[in-house]
Formats: C-alpha cells, structure tokens, sequence
C-alpha cells in the first residue's frame, strides 16, 4: 500500500478519495486568507473530498526585486494557525532554507520543498528531521526518475510520510510541459503522487518582470492527470486572479472552482473502476 500519513485522520493514496492541496500563491492579508480557506473548505466539502489549505508566507524566488513576496515568518504562520484553529484544516506552506524548517514544522502539516531547491540537500535534512509530511516538487529540470535520489536523501534524514508533486518540466523559454509517464514513474519510488495543475501552466518570466500563465488549460492537464493517475491535485485558487499579489495568470477563479473539480473527480472515479493492463 502507497499511503502517506498527512496528520491522525488524513492519509493520501491508495484507497484514499482525492486530496485538494490548494490556496492562494502568497499570504496576501489575513483576513484574505481567512476568507479564501473558508471558501475553498465549503466547495470541497459538498465534494466529499479531502482538503489541505496551501498559502506561502514568502516566495523567495519572485522574478523581480520589487515583487510582492507575503509576510515576515512569525506573521505569516500565525495566519496559518488561524487556519488551523478556526476551519479545522491541516495546512500547507513553503520552506526555503534550512532555519525555517524547525519554526514551521511547529504550525503547519506539511512541508513543502519548492522545485527549484528539491536538490538542496540541507533543506531536505533539515525538513525530515521535523517529522512533519513533505512535499517535493520535482524541480523542472530534473527526469522523474532522477527524484529517486531526493527520496533517498529525504528517508536518510528520517522521513517517512512524503509527497512528489509534478509540476511541469522546462520547455524551451519562458515554457513549461507536462509529461504524464512521469506520475507513474516517480509513483514507483513508493509515495503518492500530486499533480500541480497551475504551476504546470505557468510561463517562467514570461511577462518580463513577472511570470505569466495560461490557466485556461490548467482543467485539462488536471483531467489528464486524474486519467492517469494521482493521489492528490494541488491548484492555486484565488478569489480574484487578475488582481492577485503572486502567480495570478495560474490561478483558479474560486468561483469555478466546484465546476473545475467535478470532471476531474469523474474521471478518477471512472480510472479507479477500470484495471489498467499491464503490458509485457
């Protein structure tokens, strides 16, 4: 069995209905982010599927110096553990050096490792002594199989419970493509799979000093994942795209969501039902 252990009564993988891992890119406001997670708790509620609230208190990694980046470290996880506190959810968010991990393990339930630092061997260390569950996304320049070697550094330092998460691979310029024989590749290293539906759709810098994006096509890479398989999606939603602080041309419009999401569950149902042969 491929499960891994998010917190007491959240497993993601097999046997295990669909887990949305999703949220605003940045931590723009509190009460912002108090409004998006309620929000977003409803729709997946009337889904029946299970939900990680994600928001990051800092992007590190912003394409321009004067880009909005989120909150100081003790604000932005004090929002988080408003999260916690008043909506009952288990949440997600970035690290981006090895000091952060301890203070953020304190309040969150999962880690994530973005793709850009998955090879950061200190990061990673210091994430897995924390005992929380990680997430990694495979960086866009690496194959799928090249992730065996993050496992391997992940479970060196104690990890157990861990994630890889699909974000798209590096295409060209200011391009990013998904190849899907990736989810079942890296699922072969033995953790559940995420497909990152909006980063996968991102256009690295494409607007000069900012990222752009073409999230029109976010809900088909998403149904194709589901075909193919995958433990968890994790989108970025936001009320308002267009007026977003960070990765807004990605973002899911929280008004669509719950029509997003029902294919893409029909089609995970469907795949679920239907043995795939395995061919000699």
């Amino acid at each position: 069995m491929i499960r891994t252990q998010i917190t007491d009564t959240l497993n993601i993988g097999d046997g295990q209905p669909l887990t949305l891992i999703g949220g605003p890119c940045v931590i723009e406001s509190e009460d912002f982010t108090l409004k998006m997670a309620e929000s977003i708790a409803k729709v997946v509620d009337r889904l029946g599927i299970n939900y990680i609230f994600k928001s990051s208190f800092d992007k590190a990694n912003r394409t321009s110096i004067d880009s909005f980046r989120g909150q100081a470290i003790d604000k932005g996880l004090k929002i988080l553990q408003r999260v916690k506190d008043e909506f009952g959810l288990p949440v997600l968010t970035d690290i981006h050096e090895s000091s952060q991990a301890a203070p953020v393990a304190e309040v969150v339930d999962v880690l994530q490792i973005p793709a850009f630092l998955c090879r950061q061997t200190d990061l990673l260390v210091a994430a897995a002594k924390t005992g929380r569950a990680i997430n990694v996304k495979k960086g866009q320049f690496l194959a799928p199989w090249d992730m065996k070697n993050v496992v391997k550094k992940l479970e060196a330092a104690g990890a157990k419970n861990l994630l890889l998460t699909e974000r798209g691979t590096s295409f060209g310029y200011n391009a990013l493509v998904v190849d899907f024989r990736g989810l079942p590749q890296m699922r072969q290293l033995g953790y559940p799979v995420v497909f990152d539906a909006t980063h996968s759709v991102q256009m690295p810098g494409g607007q000069g000093n900012k990222s752009g994006g073409q999230r029109e096509y976010a809900p088909v890479l998403a149904r194709a994942a589901a075909a193919v398989g995958i433990d968890a999606l994790f989108m970025e939603i936001h009320e308002d795209p267009a007026s977003a602080l960070s990765d807004g041309p990605n973002m899911i419009p929280l008004a669509q969501l719950e029509e997003v999401l029902r294919p893409i569950l029909r089609v995970r149902e469907a795949v679920n039902e239907t043995a795939i042969p395995v061919l000699v």
